[in-house]
């Protein structure tokens, strides 16, 4: 099985760690409880293990400790890749399903993009949910594609889980996997601008920096 692999990769305190984190909801905490990184000393994209130690993550880095999670409790790695307009920056969340609706974990450092409860009927539906919220810091919504649900079962878990370069292969792996439109080019020339009220919600941010780079 996939989860006995995994776990054999895991040292007495990862697995320790693992175990607790049965639930999304348990899931979604414990990332919570870590600062975004904000790639100070270079761009980054650890591994469960590499992100365990720094105690740090952004979006991506986060999705695959979720994966890792769910895999280690015998459930399905599924990621998706939220993909932008240029130059925006993608987003990528973990899926979960529950009663067979559809929920995310996401790791952000701000109120939007957050994490998705098990109550959307399909993959289509769970991205659509994030479109409204999607908005740069000029007004824009800028989402405009989503990715099929990404099995990172397909890869052996020493390549992704336990690995300690940073994992440009499987970044390129979500750019270039299948993905779906949002609505038609024509509909998206025609999109209203976030309000002053929503872009006042923007300025909260999670983890305060000196520096600021994106989400």
């Amino acid at each position: 099985m996939y989860a006995d692999k995994l776990k054999q990769l895991f040292s007495p305190t990862e697995k320790k760690i693992f175990a607790k984190l049965n639930t999304p909801q348990k899931i979604q905490d414990y990332l919570d409880t870590l600062p975004i990184n904000y790639e100070h000393s270079g761009e980054t994209y650890m591994s469960p293990r590499r992100m365990i130690r720094a105690k740090t993550a952004h979006c991506f880095e986060a999705a695959l400790f979720a994966a890792a999670a769910f895999a280690y409790h015998g459930k399905k790695p599924l990621l998706m890749d939220l993909r932008t307009a240029i130059p925006y920056e993608d987003h990528v969340i973990t899926l979960f399903r529950v009663n067979g609706l559809w929920g995310a974990i996401s790791k952000t450092n701000h109120v939007i993009l957050r994490y998705r409860d098990a109550v959307y009927r399909s993959p289509r539906e769970l991205a659509m949910s994030y479109f409204h919220e999607y908005v740069e810091s000029d007004g824009k919504k800028s989402l405009r594609e989503y990715s099929s649900p990404i099995d990172l079962a397909r890869f052996k878990p020493e390549l992704w889980v336990a690995a300690q370069e940073d994992l440009y292969w499987l970044v390129e792996a979500l750019d270039t996997a299948r993905h779906f439109p949002i609505a038609p080019d024509k509909s998206m020339q025609t999109l209203r601008k976030a309000s002053k009220i929503e872009m006042k919600a923007l300025d909260l941010e999670e983890w305060q920096s000196k520096q600021t780079k994106g989400r």
